[in-house]
C-alpha cells in the first residue's frame, strides 16, 4: 500500500531492495558430558576457556576423563564449549570437590589435634574458638562461631563430656549445624585438655586430597538424559550452537566396572541418535581401552555395529602428561583432543578440510602403535587411527564417518553439509509469512546463491565455476498451486563438496629419454 501525500513537500522513503546476506554459523563448538569436582548439575553450561572451566567445575579428577578432554580441546585450538556435569557421587555417579576443613589443636598441648571441622557448603569459611564468660562456667567448656560465606552459626558452652546434661560438641554441632560437621580426633588427653585452643581457624580444601571419581552405581540412562529436564546427552539440545558431542567419561565408568560393554554401546548409540535427530552436530566416539587392532575392528563392525554419517570413532587412546601426582603420564580417550583439532582445522583451513594429517597437540605417545597393514584393516571399516610417525609427530591418520553410505564417507563432507544447512536455516528466517510469489522465489535464489558463491570461493565446493559447484532452484515447478495453498515454499539446493585426497597415487615408470620410441 502506497503512502498518502496530502501536502506539498519532499518525501524520503526507505525501500528494501538489497539482498539479505546469509552468515555462516559457527562450526566448532563442543558439548561435553561427564563428571567434574563441582559445578551446576545436569545443565549445559557455557565455558569460554580453561580458566573458566576450573573456576566453575574444578580441576582434574582422578579416575575421570572429562577435565582431560576439555583441556585437550582448548590445547588443540578449541574455542568455547558447553559442559554438562552428571550428578555427584555417593551412588549417583560422579564426584564431589574436597570439602574445606580445619583441624583444631588442643589448648593444653598445641602439637595434639582434638577436633576436625568440615564445611558442608562452598565458600570462604572459618571457625572461631573462644572461652565462655559468666558464672558456673567449667574449665572444659568452649564456644564455636562458624562462618561460611555470609552465613553464621554460634554454639556456646560446648564440651567433650558425654551425658544428659552435657552439651557434647559432636552431638550438638552435628545435630544443629547446617554449615559444618565436626569429628573428634583420637588422643589420650583428658576432657578438659581436649578443649581446642582459642583463636580463629580458616577452613581450607587441601589440594593434596583431591576427590577421586567415586561411583557406586549408575545406569546408562543417567548419561543419556532427557531434553525436557536438560540432563545428560539429550539435554545438549538446549545448546543450539553445539556442533560436536563428546562423552569421555563413558570410558571412566567402563574402567571402574560400573558399566559393561553393552552399557558403553547404549550410551554411544544415544550420542549418535542425538546427533542424527538434530542433524546439526556430530558425535566423536572413543574406542574401549586396551584393545588391539583386531579387537577394535570386531567391536566397531560386529559388536557395536554403528552406522551413521553423524559420528566418527578414533583409535587408540593417547598418552598425555598427568597433572596429578600419581604418575608422570596417563592414557586418556582422544575424543576431546579430536574436537579441538576439528576446531583448529576449521579456523585455519575451513570446515571443508578433512580433520586429518594433523598433529595432536599435547599427545606424547599412543596406547598402541599401529602398523600400515593393521590400518589397512581398520580404515575401510571407518576406524580413524592416531599414529606416531618418526620425525612427524603424533598425527590423526583418518577422516571417515561411521556411515556405510559412500556419499557420506568423510567427516568433512558431513560437517560441510551441517554448516550449509544450518546457515541457510538461520539466514532465511525472514522468509516466513512473506507473500509466496515469484518475487519471493527470486529473493531466495539470490540470497542462497550469494552465500554458496562465498562457500565456493573459499574452496569448499568442487567446480571451476559457480554453476559447476552448486545450483539453487525455487520456481513454479517446485511450487505449484497445491504447494502454495499448503503454505509452503520449496527450494532445491545442490552442492558438490570437495572430497579429501585420501589415497595419493604417483605412477612412476622408466623413461629412456628424448628421442626414444
Amino acid at each position: 500500500m502506497s503512502p498518502q501525500y496530502l501536502s506539498p513537500g519532499v518525501y524520503v522513503e526507505e525501500v528494501d531492495k538489497g539482498a539479505k546476506p546469509i552468515e555462516g554459523v559457527a562450526t566448532s563448538i563442543a558439548g561435553f558430558v561427564g563428571f567434574t569436582q563441582k559445578g551446576p548439575v545436569n545443565y549445559p553450561t557455557f565455558i569460554a576457556n580453561w580458566g573458566q572451566f576450573t573456576q566453575t567445575f574444578g580441576e582434574f579428577l582422578p579416575g575421570g576423563f572429562l577435565a582431560h578432554a576439555v583441556y585437550g580441546y582448548f590445547n588443540n585450538g578449541g574455542g568455547s564449549c558447553y559442559v554438562t556435569r552428571l550428578p555427584g557421587s555417593n551412588g549417583a555417579g560422579g564426584a564431589e570437590a574436597s570439602k574445606a576443613q580445619a583441624t583444631l589443636p588442643s589448648a593444653a598441648q598445641a602439637s595434639i589435634e582434638t577436633l576436625t571441622v568440615t564445611a558442608l557448603e562452598e565458600g570462604e569459611a572459618s571457625v572461631e574458638v573462644s572461652k565462655p564468660t559468666g558464672e558456673d562456667i567449667q574449665e572444659d567448656q568452649f564456644n564455636l562461631k562458624i562462618k561460611v560465606g555470609s552465613k553464621e552459626e554460634t554454639f556456646e558452652n560446648l564440651t567433650f563430656k558425654k551425658g544428659k546434661t552435657a552439651r557434647n560438641v559432636i552431638e550438638v554441632v552435628n545435630k544443629e549445624s547446617k554449615l559444618v560437621k565436626v569429628a573428634e580426633k583420637e588422643s589420650t588427653l583428658g576432657v578438659a585438655e581436649k578443649m581446642p585452643a582459642p583463636g580463629t581457624y580458616p577452613l581450607t580444601a587441601s589440594a593434596a586430597t583431591t576427590t577421586a571419581l567415586s561411583v557406586e552405581s549408575i545406569s546408562p540412562d543417567a548419561f543419556v538424559g532427557d531434553a525436557g529436564e536438560r540432563s545428560g546427552i539429550n539435554g545438549m539440545e538446549l545448546a543450539d550452537d553445539v556442533t560436536m558431542v563428546i562423552c569421555p567419561d563413558i570410558m571412566a565408568l567402563y574402567q571402574a566396572d560400573k558399566i559393561t560393554r553393552e552399557g558403553v554401546k547404549i550410551i554411544q548409540t544415544a550420542m549418535i541418535d542425538h546427533c542424527n535427530n538434530l542433524g546439526d552436530r556430530v558425535a566423536i566416539l572413543d574406542c574401549l581401552p586396551g584393545m588391539n587392532p583386531q579387537e577394535v575392528k570386531d567391536w566397531v563392525v560386529n559388536e557395536a555395529g554403528y552406522d551413521s554419517s553423524y559420528a566418527a570413532i578414533y583409535y587408540p587412546w593417547i598418552k598425555v602428561a598427568n597433572p596429578l601426582p600419581d604418575s608422570e603420564s596417563i592414557y586418556v580417550p582422544p575424543s576431546g583432543h579430536m574436537a579441538g583439532l576439528y576446531a583448529r582445522v576449521d579456523g585455519t583451513r575451513g570446515v571443508h578440510k578433512a580433520p586429518a594429517n594433523e598433529i595432536v597437540q599435547g599427545a606424547i605417545g599412543v596406547e598402541m602403535a599401529i602398523t600400515k597393514s593393521e590400518q589397512d584393516q581398520l580404515n575401510p571399516n571407518s576406524v580413524n587411527c592416531i599414529r606416531a610417525f618418526p620425525g612427524r609427530g603424533i598425527r590423526v591418520w583418518g577422516g571417515r564417518t561411521l556411515s556405510s553410505d559412500a556419499s557420506w564417507r568423510y567427516i568433512n563432507v558431513r560437517r560441510l553439509f551441517n554448516f550449509v544447512e544450518k546457515s541457510v536455516e538461520n539466514g532465511t528466517q525472514w522468509v516466513v509469512f512473506e507473500p509466496n510469489d515469484m518475487a519471493l522465489w527470486a529473493k531466495i535464489r539470490r540470497d542462497i546463491g550469494a552465500f554458496l558463491r562465498r562457500v565456493w570461493m573459499e574452496g569448499a565446493l568442487f567446480g571451476a565455476t559457480p554453476d559447476e559447484a552448486f545450483y539453487v532452484k525455487c520456481d513454479e515447478e517446485l511450487n505449484p498451486v497445491e504447494v502454495r495453498d499448503a503454505g509452503q515454499v520449496i527450494t532445491e539446493i545442490g552442492i558438490c563438496p570437495v572430497k579429501p585426497a585420501e589415497f595419493v597415487i604417483f605412477r612412476i615408470s622408466q623413461w629412456a629419454g628424448p628421442g626414444s620410441e
